[in-house]
Formats: structure tokens, sequence, C-alpha cells
């Protein structure tokens, strides 16, 4: 009925100028079917002006989805992945100023710089031989499962524009986050969820989480990240308001989308292609996400594996949550766990973080790889840069801190297109510079596109008169981490 009336006033209010834009914008309609029904749209062959061709991948992919495990607010590499003795041998001592004069330092410029050695145990682990601290030992019984990249550095020396580098591919704020881009080039194999969701946990520490982090930038606003929660309502705003039911929203939106097609027929904004989506895609929610965020609905063996407990939320959880996501068919996944900014009082505060995510961190790898997930997931562990061989705060009793390292840091990646049990790059004998096989952010980005199938070159948005993409103006694939 409103439709018809629509159609009316809009045919009565025609004229033929209106007439021939309507023309030339015939795309709108297409790309609407396109949303409604994508499946139709690929068999034709057709894109939609909110999606690149179908033909994006570039060569056979090794993995169809990530899970990126962003450890936020930038572990110690040298508590953690980087062993120097060399290091531990200078413990209190002044560092030598060859390693450090004229070079960017975040919060200890001007101070006496002092060297600063773990505390804690290294060892070698699995077949690989693997150098892990005693703070990861379920991390270290999956050596030979895992690719720890000891060489990567970064731009940024702040936090905010060090996640926006890692999670963009540029240091200044609004560029897409990967998952979008992901989401843009790939979609998802699951009409009744978001390519790229997003869950946290950690809450209160440390460094604020921006949504930012994980926007869809100048991309259409449909492949931004979908925040679930793991305690209370899944997503905020989804459900039926008090006195609508089921049926009444079905009608509603009906209605909504009848107004939104006529507007798109007329002007043909992407944008309104967007909210059509959206309302859609949070209809379809309603039912296929409290089903998957129940998580009473795994096995106590399960549960045990990762830690995970029903009702709260945890790291724990979100690990075991994004084991059932990517079942389902979400392309891109993204945890944050916040806990990492040890300035001061690093030894307790460190130990207290890894206890909260070794243990799920472990059994996501091992239940991917019992379930024959982990040959086509690429799962990623790391923050947003490292932290220095400097001492920052008080070293009494055996105590110290870092500050912010933007020269060296570690991550670690595992499952789709990745070599298991290598660890690639090294730094010099105190840590602070990379030595060998320097690995950028970029390059890091660039080799997690690969592994999907994707030239990081090809992946492209035409924004304000220029072809944009994830890796900007660099970035090489690093081979040596290809299975």
């Amino acid at each position: 009925m409103i439709h018809s009336e629509l159609q009316r006033m809009l045919a009565q209010s025609m004229t033929r100028r209106k007439l021939f834009g309507r023309a030339a914008r015939g795309l709108g309609p297409v790309a609407l079917a396109s949303l409604m029904n994508p499946r139709l749209l690929a068999a034709s062959g057709e894109s939609s002006p909110a999606r690149p061709p179908a033909s994006l991948l570039h060569f056979a992919p090794r993995a169809k989805r990530v899970i990126y495990l962003f450890q936020s607010g930038a572990p110690s590499q040298l508590d953690l992945f980087d062993y120097k003795p060399a290091l531990i041998a200078l413990n209190g001592k002044p560092m030598p100023e060859s390693y450090t004069k004229g070079q960017r330092i975040a919060q200890l410029q001007g101070q006496k710089l002092t060297c600063v050695g773990t505390k804690f145990k290294f060892a070698r682990h699995g077949q690989s031989g693997a150098e892990i601290s005693e703070l990861l030992p379920n991390i270290s019984g999956i050596a030979d499962d895992i690719a720890v990249i000891r060489s990567l550095h970064t731009e940024a020396i702040n936090h905010d524009p060090g996640v926006t580098m890692m999670q963009t591919g540029n240091s200044q704020a609004g560029r897409p986050a990967i998952g979008a881009w992901l989401s843009y080039g790939l979609g998802s194999e699951n009409d009744q969820l978001p390519a790229f969701v997003v869950l946290s946990s950690g809450f209160g520490q440390d460094q604020p989480l921006l949504t930012r982090y994980w926007g869809s930038g100048f991309l259409p606003s449909n492949h931004q990240g979908v925040e679930f929660r793991s305690q209370g309502e899944p997503i905020l705003f989804v459900s039926n308001p008090k006195g609508i039911d089921s049926g009444k929203r079905r009608r509603l939106l009906d209605s909504i989308r009848d107004l939104n097609q006529l507007n798109l027929a007329s002007v043909g904004d992407p944008e309104i292609e967007t909210r059509i989506q959206a309302y859609e895609m949070a209809y379809r929610m309603q039912t296929s996400v409290p089903e998957l965020m129940d998580l009473r609905k795994e096995s106590a063996e399960s549960l045990e594996k990762y830690g995970a407990v029903p009702g709260t939320s945890s790291f724990a959880n979100n690990c075991l949550l994004a084991r059932r996501l990517v079942e389902r068919g979400v392309r891109f996944v993204q945890l944050y766990h916040r806990g990492w900014d040890h300035h001061g009082n690093l030894p307790a505060e460190i130990a207290a973080t890894c206890k909260n995510v070794d243990r799920p961190s472990a059994a996501l790898i091992r239940d991917l790889k019992e379930r024959g997930l982990l040959d086509d997931t690429l799962v990623i562990w790391g923050g947003e840069f490292g932290r220095t061989p400097m001492n920052q705060g008080d070293m009494g009793n055996g105590n110290y801190g870092r500050d912010h390292h933007m020269k060296s840091f570690s991550i670690w990646m595992a499952g789709g297109g990745i070599k298991p049990g290598i660890t690639i790059g090294s730094t010099d004998e105190l840590g602070y510079n990379v030595a060998e096989d320097p690995v950028t952010v970029n390059d890091f980005q660039a080799t997690l596109l690969h592994c999907l199938g994707i030239d990081h070159e090809k992946l492209t948005y035409r924004f304000q008169g220029r072809d944009f993409r994830l890796t900007d103006v660099s970035g090489e694939v690093v081979k040596k981490l290809l299975a």
C-alpha cells in the first residue's frame, strides 16, 4: 500500500531531467537485488557498488577466514618471545648510548636510560626449538604449530596511532580496518551473520578501545565490524523493544525497505543500500546470534580446555566464541584484550595478563586443528608495538617497567598459508633494533591478504581521486612465512 502510493507520487513529480537521471543510475535496483540475494548477482557475474567483482581472488587461497587475537597495550617481547642474555647481564647498568642517541623514545626522553633484562626463564620448545618464556606454558606447547616473527617494527610510538596502524595500514585515523577490507573483498559465507565481528575483554585496563579500530573508513558502512558481547545483550539495539513482536518488526522493516528502495532508485546513493542491508542483517541476527553466543551448548570438556565460563566476559569465552563464529562462516573475527601496558610493576602485571590469555590462545589453536579448521583459518596473536630494553619506573626488589618501543616487537601467526614451527627475524643482542629479516606492518598485512588469495596491490577502493589499499603505498609479502 505504502509502496504503491509512493510510486504514484513519484511518477506525478517526475520531470524529463529526473527521468534521465534515474535511468543513468539504473545500477541502484541491481545493487539492491545483490544485497537481498547476493547469490543471484554472483551467478550473473555482475558486481555491486558496495562490493568488488566476484573475480577478486588473484590466486588460490590457503585461508578462508581470520581470527586476530589483538593484545592491546603492547606485550613485552623481551619477557615473552625475544630472549636476550646480554641484556640480562647488563641489568641495572646504563644503556649504551650508541643504541639510543638520536632515537625516538616515548616517555624516557631526557631520563637516565638503564638496561633491564627479563626476570623470567626461557626454554626451547617443540621440534622447532622456539624460545618462549615460562609465562606462556600453553603457547609453548603449540610451538610447532605457530610461526614467531621477532622482527616486526612500526612507525607509531603511542597506543592510538599504533593500534590504528596495525588495523588499517596507516597511523592516521579514517582508513578501513582489515576486517572491513575483507568484508568488502570477500563477503561472508553466512548471510545470517556479519562478515566482520569484534569481541573485547579486559575492561577497565589500559588504553580505551575506539570503535573506529573496527570501522569501515571510506568503504560502504555495511563493512564495518559488528561488536558482539559475551555478557548481557549479545548486540546492542538489535532486540525488539517491548510491545513489538517479530511480525510487527517484519512489517515495519518491509515498509522502511520500500521507502529506501524508492529513494535508492531516485538518487542512487550507495549508503542507502547499506541502510537496507543493515536492517535486514539486524533482523536475521535476532535469530542467529542468541544461539551462537550461548556457550552453555558447549561440552564441559570444551569449556575446560579454554577455561571459559558461560555468562561471563573473558578472553577465554571470546576465544571459544571465535571458533564458533568461524565455524558458521564469519570471515574476520577480531578479539581485543586489554591489560598489556606495563610501564611499571611489569613482573606481577604481565604474569597476571598471561594467565588470562595463555590457556585460551593455545586451546583455540588445538581446537581448530582437531576440527580440521586450522588449515584454512589464519590466526594472529600480537599487539601494536613492543617494549623497551630500558627500565621505566621502580627497579627495586626485582621490579621494573618498560616504555613503548617501535623499533622491534614480536607476534605469532598460525594456520592457513603459514609455515608452522618457524621463527622469522632477529634483533640485536640487547633487543633494541631489528638485525635480520625486518618486517614492516604493511609487510605483515600484505602477507595476511596473500594467505587469503588476495594481491594486496589489487584490492583497492577509489576515494577522493585516488585508489586506496590496506597496505597504502608499501608492503611486500614475507615469503619465508608461507607454507
